[in-house]
Formats: structure tokens, C-alpha cells, sequence
């Protein structure tokens, strides 16, 4: 496990804005994977993803790095922004957009 905490920390720390789905943003898995992905592209297209399918240590060990249980999870300068409501909520409310524009700076 404490590889797998290693491996996030530095993908948190090599990516600015990073978020962890189910699928890709082209063939998104899930439902919320797919709408976490088509609003946080209104923004930007300028983030990583991984898909937790493909990376099954990754998938048992972020729920607990994170303290956050599902996915998809929005991770913005190494910080969990949430999931799919949240990012939904945020984009709704304008923090989304701040939080992206922010991450450059």
C-alpha cells in the first residue's frame, strides 16, 4: 500500500489538475465519469486522468489515500476537489472555474 500512496503523491504533485475515472474522457465507464469529465472540459483541456480500471492498485488504494470512497475524484494542486456532484455543484456555482484559472498562477 505504501507504494501505491507513493505513486499518487507524485502523479498529485506532477499534475496541476488530475482527476481519477472510470474509462478515459474519450470512453468513459461510468455515468459520473462521464459527466465529472464533460464539465471539467468546459474549463480545460489542459489535465491528466487515470483510469482506475486499468490501474486496479490505484483503484483499492486512492479510496484511502483520499478519504473519499468513489470515483471519479477531482484533484486540483494536490487537493481533493470531489466527485461528480461536487464538481457539478462547483461548476454551477463559478468556483470551478476559479479553482482552474488559480492552478496556473
Amino acid at each position: 500500500m505504501k507504494d501505491v500512496f507513493k505513486k499518487i503523491k507524485q502523479q498529485l504533485k506532477d499534475n496541476n489538475i488530475i482527476i481519477y475515472i472510470k474509462g478515459s474522457p474519450e470512453h468513459p465507464s461510468c455515468g459520473f465519469s462521464a459527466k465529472a469529465v464533460q464539465v471539467l472540459s468546459l474549463y480545460t483541456a489542459d489535465f491528466f486522468y487515470v483510469d482506475v480500471l486499468q490501474h486496479p492498485d490505484i483503484r483499492s488504494a486512492l479510496p484511502k489515500y483520499s478519504n473519499w470512497p468513489t470515483f471519479p475524484q477531482l484533484w486540483i494542486n494536490q487537493r481533493l476537489i470531489g466527485g461528480c456532484d461536487i464538481i457539478l455543484e462547483l461548476s454551477n456555482n463559478g468556483e470551478l472555474l476559479r479553482l482552474i484559472q488559480n492552478c496556473h498562477k
